[in-house]
């Protein structure tokens, strides 16, 4: 129907984020056009952020996957932390994030923050330890369909032998995001 302009007054505020049944008046060059506010942007999820509480022991030379045993948010709860696995099933671009501290690094040591999807490295972070507890950060936008899923992997080959990931502080986290594309 018509729209009265008598009855359009924008004496209201909206006190809340838009409903995705809201709708808006839009001029589309110069044709008045209903949208519903599903339509504009959406939400970064699914989404997650996990630490762990308990140590991963890492043997030297090997490539080992690190548990995440706590989450501090799993919006839509598709994180498994029994499993250390993210399984978004809503496809898209994903931000992802890790960082690993080991303790007791050996100087000289290679040190790897790996991240695995479908059980294949897909991306990693590479540094050189240098004595004491040691940090590395790894960042990635990740491809995911709705059957991928996503691990944080480790290798280090101090000379050391195995080394024990830091659980003070929250040293070592996994997260990601759906980046609204």
């Amino acid at each position: 129907s018509d729209l009265d302009p008598a009855v359009i007054t924008g004496q209201t505020a909206l006190a809340v984020a838009p409903a995705d049944t809201d709708e808006f008046l839009i001029s589309d060059a110069g044709v008045l056009k209903r949208l519903d506010a599903s339509l504009i942007g959406g939400a970064n999820t699914p989404a997650f952020y996990a630490h762990n509480t308990s140590a991963t022991s890492c043997s030297a030379s090997a490539h080992t996957k690190i548990i995440f045993d706590t989450e501090i948010f799993d919006s839509d709860g598709k994180f498994d932390n029994s499993a250390s696995r993210f399984t978004p099933t809503v496809a898209g671009k994903y931000f992802v994030s890790s960082q690993i501290s080991l303790a007791s690094a050996q100087d000289g040591a290679n040190y790897r923050n790996e991240l695995y999807k479908n059980g294949s490295l897909y991306a990693q972070s590479q540094d050189w330890m240098y004595g004491g507890d040691y940090t590395t950060n790894l960042n990635s936008v990740v491809d995911l369909d709705t059957d991928d899923y996503i691990e944080i992997f480790v290798y280090h080959n101090s000379a050391g032998g195995t080394k024990n990931t830091v659980t003070t502080n929250k040293a070592n986290f996994f997260s990601a995001f759906r980046i609204i594309t």
